[in-house]
């Protein structure tokens, strides 16, 4: 896979309307000619909206050069496969079926005009876990890496909200992994994590998960990626900072651009996420990709 730029374009939010799809495919473009290559979508945003703006930029620009990840998880109105039966789906809203996982898959390739997705995120998966047991969870698990291992995609990964957030009560992201070597050998694909992290929500850096472990530190430890999600919480850290946070994160000319340094300086981010449906925006977090991280120490000086 392509070395992948430390900024990268979430496609999450918008109006399911013309307009937002051609900001979304113009800021793509935009983001691919600066060198944010990291593109970040689902079958789910903007119901499929998302992921074929995304399509129609790579059809514009060449898909070289591009990482393309996409998320399967969520039922998305008329896109639930028919053989899908009840049991396999958590409160009515969420499946980790192995037929369920292919069939939205084969969408997203479609929509993505992709034959082959870089990274297919199983998405917000402790959703199971308000419907089901941990071991229920942990074996529907199972059976959805059991997929992801045969199918055709480069890598897969979880993308979650609250499930390495929760101190001791986190999903065990160990488990994960031993589970993924199980099935998949010491070369399986499970290489991929995305969660929240930002100035407001930093527990992913501050809050052990397994012993004494960050995240962060276990991620790197088994070999694992980090991909940081809502980087400016949509929208709330693009303006307003603490004057103590601007002066920690000096030489920005924005608010919006101090956030996302601070996300992509973290030790153990491998990319930062930032929804962006508007080519002006992109053109002003480009000015962070050019700009280097802060150093490691001088990170670990905002907490202190």
């Amino acid at each position: 896979m392509e070395r992948v730029s430390p900024l990268g374009i979430g496609t999450y939010l918008g109006a399911m309307d013309d307009a937002t799809d051609a900001g979304y495919e113009e800021s793509i473009v935009t983001a691919l000619e600066g060198g944010i290559n990291f593109i970040d979508t689902s079958l789910n945003y903007r119901n499929q909206r998302s992921e074929r703006a995304v399509g129609r930029a790579l059809t514009r620009y060449g898909r070289s050069g591009a990482v393309v990840c996409t998320k399967a998880g969520y039922l998305v109105p008329n896109a639930t496969p028919a053989n899908l039966r009840a049991g396999d789906i958590a409160g009515n809203i969420h499946s980790l079926a192995p037929n369920f996982l292919e069939d939205q898959l084969e969408r997203s390739r479609s929509n993505l005009g992709l034959d082959m997705i870089d990274v297919f995120y199983l998405h917000n998966p402790e959703t199971q876990l308000q419907f089901t047991g941990v071991d229920e969870f942990y074996s529907r698990m199972g059976a959805a890496f059991e997929f992801c291992e045969k199918a055709r995609i480069r890598y897969y990964g979880v993308a979650t909200w609250e499930a390495f957030r929760r101190g001791a009560e986190s999903v065990s992201l160990r488990r994960l992994a031993a589970m993924a070597r199980d099935i998949g050998g010491e070369r399986h694909r499970f290489r991929f994590i995305q969660l929240p992290f930002n100035l407001a929500m930093p527990e992913a850096f501050t809050k052990p998960v397994e012993g004494a472990h960050t995240i962060f530190d276990l991620a790197e430890e088994l070999g694992i990626s980090v991909v940081a999600s809502a980087s400016l919480l949509q929208s709330r850290l693009s303006r307003n900072l603490p004057d103590q946070a601007k002066a920690a994160i000096p030489g920005f000319r924005t608010d919006a651009q101090r956030s996302l340094q601070f996300v992509r300086s973290c030790p153990g981010v491998s990319v930062a996420l930032v929804g962006m449906s508007n080519a002006d925006h992109v053109r002003e977090n480009l000015e962070v990709l050019g700009a280097p991280a802060l150093d490691p120490a001088a990170f670990r000086r905002l907490f202190a």
